[in-house]
């Protein structure tokens, strides 16, 4: 029984029940206190992602020596190619099944929000942006200077960092997300709005899952490994993600519970989970690139034009590798592209920000799930460098063996 209490999964499903609960029986007053203890988490939360972030890439790119830099390249083309693929698919399930929808939006309000008692704002010590060059530069700046001393450093800042995400991160999750769902149940929006689009949610969460299953599928074909020993471990952090909106925000749990799957390349998976979970985003897209369909459908009665939508989704893809891993971020950040490309006008991004804000938990855990696919590519790939430098290494030694003996 202490062992299912102390589960992650179990804590956080426990955090769902209850934020639900609250939410749908607090007063005014009582989510006027729980939405500044709710801010508060989450700043706590996301001044830990940057320093995630650094303290795990730039050790682990010390620890990959020659591979790093091939590393690097291979997973940027490999989470541009997956949110091209993703977004493609998101377009082709909406000019398949839109036209057959009859949906139109709802007209009922949700539930205002109070304001604020206090706000405590605890601005991260850089954007996680930042953090993923300074983690580049350094990694890379110690391999070439051969900077053991700071190498040494780094990895006892990782240890540092790990000890972070394991004593303050992970106990936080669960009231993080309670204050979260607590909130959109006292909003009403997961009963007044989930209805209305039930038929566009239901849509995008197969194609989710259709889109986890190829990845995974290519994954365990490439690596020749069985890819549910990566996905099996994605439980808590499909919930963290669910409840967060935010792939940063779920990168801890990513980082603890990846660390338990056996056919993940240790100082691969250190590398590759935490520059995944800021630079691929294909549950994102996926879900930018159905909604531009079906708004364009709902309010002005007809489907953008194939020919933008060629145009736009290598475009979108940028943003699918660029976005920040927050709430929203990849909409917002695509805001530009999607008025300039599809036409869609401020209604339009108004109608698609409400369905988006019902979406996003389901595009965040196909972001966060889909990073154990491509790190098991990668693990795979790594091997491979590994095995060909140490077949060149034995090869040098035989000849230099037989020149010495001739």
């Amino acid at each position: 029984m202490r062992k299912v209490v102390s589960n992650t999964s179990f804590r956080l499903f426990l955090a769902v029940i209850a934020g639900l609960l609250i939410g749908r029986y607090a007063t005014e007053g009582a989510i006027a206190i729980i939405l500044p203890l709710k801010h508060l988490l989450g700043q706590v939360i996301f001044f830990l992602i940057p320093l995630i972030v650094f303290g795990f890439i730039a050790p682990a790119i010390t620890r990959l020596k020659q591979n790093a830099s091939k590393l690097l390249g291979l997973a940027l083309i490999l989470s541009y190619l997956s949110c091209v693929g993703s977004a493609s698919l998101g377009a082709f399930a909406g000019y398949t099944t839109i036209p057959l929808l009859d949906v139109s939006p709802s007209g009922g309000a949700s539930t205002p929000l109070p304001e604020m008692l206090f706000r405590l704002d605890i601005p991260p010590l850089m954007p996680v942006l930042s953090a993923l060059v300074l983690a580049f530069i350094v990694g890379i700046g110690v391999l070439l200077a051969k900077a053991k001393k700071i190498e040494a450093a780094l990895y006892e800042f990782q240890d540092i960092v790990f000890v972070a995400v394991k004593r303050i991160l992970i106990p936080l999750l669960p009231f993080f997300i309670a204050t979260n769902f607590a909130v959109f149940a006292y909003e009403g929006n997961l009963v007044s709005k989930l209805p209305v689009f039930l038929l566009i949610i239901l849509i995008t969460i197969m194609c989710h899952l259709l889109w986890l299953g190829l990845l995974y599928g290519v994954a365990g074909a490439y690596s020749g490994k069985n890819p549910w020993q990566v996905l099996k471990y994605y439980g808590p952090v499909a919930l963290t993600a669910l409840g967060s909106q935010s792939s940063a925000a779920s990168l801890g749990v990513a980082i603890e519970e990846t660390r338990k799957s056996p056919v993940l390349k240790p100082e691969v998976r250190d590398f590759s989970i935490p520059l995944l979970g800021n630079v691929h985003f294909p549950g994102s897209v996926l879900d930018i690139a159905f909604l531009a369909i079906a708004v364009s459908s709902l309010l002005y009665g007809s489907l953008p034009g194939i020919e933008k939508m060629i145009l736009f989704i290598p475009l979108l893809a940028i943003f699918g590798v660029a976005a920040p891993g927050l709430p929203g971020g990849t909409l917002f950040a695509s805001i530009g592209l999607i008025q300039a490309v599809l036409g869609v006008d401020e209604a339009g991004i108004a109608l698609m920000i409400t369905i988006f804000a019902l979406l996003d938990s389901f595009g965040t855990t196909h972001n966060i799930t889909s990073d154990g696919a491509l790190s098991l590519i990668l693990t795979k790939y790594a091997e491979k460098q590994e095995k060909k430098r140490l077949a060149t290494a034995a090869q040098r030694g035989q000849l230099k063996a037989n020149a010495t003996s001739s």
